[in-house]
């Protein structure tokens, strides 16, 4: 992955200047005209190894901006070149210092000396990425466990020995993942409350003042309120997909049509102002949980209509069949039966080569300036299959709509679905 440099200067020479010196080393440069402009761009960007800022600009100075880039956990990480043609005194480099400052640069800038300290802190970066890795190293060492215990059947104590590290690491995983789960839930339910007053304040001063302000206020007040609703919307969400690892296992015979009937009338304002056509083919009896199955229902169908073609009314298709897998190695074992859910649509699509990685979380293929959401919602919906040991697939083509894939085990062989349909709108 290419480092991103992020270039703060109100005069466009410098930033082609230092964009010249530095582009032949493969950096990813975003640029920025004003301290305002850098905030903006760091409001959806958290990932640049750096930031290299004037000092000197009109309304917020280098200082005043690098000091409200800190305010923000996501970015306190990142280090600060402050360039100025100014030799300040110690006092106020102390205070560039104070601001968040790693080193000063003076103009004229040396292209060498630039490229030496940029490089510095780019491999710090690096090493800092190379951290991130530990969870893929984790299963790593884990798959050779298991090798090595193959490998060493011959030797009963060896085969004792491992099977214990084996145990012991599974322990702490699941000992990690349920600190992770508890972390989460406390984090988001924490944030609630700030949230809230920043919502109901700026609310208050959106009803009170909207017509006194100018159109710069009116523009900060509306991104103030927009980033608090994406921000409820994360919230809500990182709860969501923190209690499905905790949810008992309250498993029932559910009627799936009953089940997405009540997902529509949820749903149903949201459908007709989408002017969406959905078709649902008649659903079997499963044993599942339904408060998870409802919220996987709702995420499928709202990221139906939500990457729906512009002029294009969305028509959904909601069907299923049953398959039979055949992976039993003795013949005393049934094959295993599972119930297939299709939700296909008529929208956006995407390129097939992301099919994997769409159930990442966080995960968008889209700006969010385009289509709101937060990049949970299909983790949350892999998630929920495979707490009932199942398995979701999807097939897409651009502009050719998609196909989300639910695989479901079947505990009554007997129950196998009538393929009839009727329409929702």
């Amino acid at each position: 992955m290419q480092p991103k440099i992020l270039l703060v200067d109100d005069r466009e020479d410098n930033l082609l200047a230092m964009e010249t010196i530095l582009q032949p080393d493969g950096y990813r440069i975003s640029k920025a005209n004003s301290g305002r402009e850098a905030l903006k761009i760091l409001l959806v960007e958290f990932d640049f190894a750096l930031i290299l800022m004037d000092v000197k600009m009109p309304n917020l100075d280098g200082f005043e901006t690098a000091s409200l880039i800190y305010e923000r956990e996501k970015l306190k990480h990142v280090p600060i070149i402050f360039i100025t043609a100014n030799i300040y005194g110690e006092a106020n480099l102390f205070k560039g210092y104070r601001a968040g400052a790693v080193d000063y640069i003076y103009k004229p800038i040396n292209p060498e000396l630039l490229r030496v300290k940029v490089s510095v802190l780019v491999d710090l970066y690096r090493k800092n990425r190379q951290l991130l890795a530990q969870e893929q190293k984790l299963v790593s060492i884990n798959k050779s466990l298991e090798q090595e215990i193959h490998e060493r059947k011959v030797s009963e104590e060896k085969i004792t020995s491992l099977n214990r590290e084996l145990v012991e690491n599974i322990a702490r995983l699941e000992s990690a993942n349920k600190d992770l789960d508890l972390f989460a839930f406390m984090a988001s339910h924490d944030l609630q409350a700030p949230l809230r007053k920043v919502r109901m304040f700026s609310d208050r001063l959106s009803s009170k003042y909207h017509d006194v302000l100018d159109e710069d206020g009116k523009l900060y007040l509306d991104r103030i309120q927009e980033v608090c609703k994406r921000m409820q919307g994360l919230v809500n969400d990182i709860l969501e997909f923190s209690k499905i690892s905790s949810d008992n296992e309250r498993f029932e015979d559910v009627d799936l049509n009953e089940l997405i009937q009540e997902v529509l009338a949820e749903m149903e304002q949201q459908i007709q102002d989408k002017h969406a056509k959905i078709t649902i083919e008649k659903l079997p009896r499963l044993n599942v949980n339904p408060a998870l199955i409802r919220p996987l229902f709702i995420n499928l169908i709202s990221n139906a209509l939500k990457y729906s073609n512009k002029g294009i009314d969305p028509v959904i298709r909601i069907s299923s069949d049953m398959k039979c897998e055949d992976q039993a190695t003795d013949d005393k074992i049934p094959a295993l039966k599972y119930c297939r859910i299709m939700v296909t649509d008529n929208g956006i699509g995407f390129d097939q080569k992301y099919a994997e990685e769409i159930f990442h979380m966080f995960r968008r293929l889209h700006p969010s300036t385009l289509y709101e959401g937060t990049g949970i919602g299909l983790a949350l919906a892999k998630q929920i299959v495979h707490k009932h040991h199942g398995f979701i697939s999807a097939r897409s083509e651009i502009n050719r709509g998609t196909t989300i894939i639910i695989s479901l085990p079947v505990k009554d062989h007997s129950s196998q679905p009538v393929q009839s349909s009727f329409l929702t709108s």
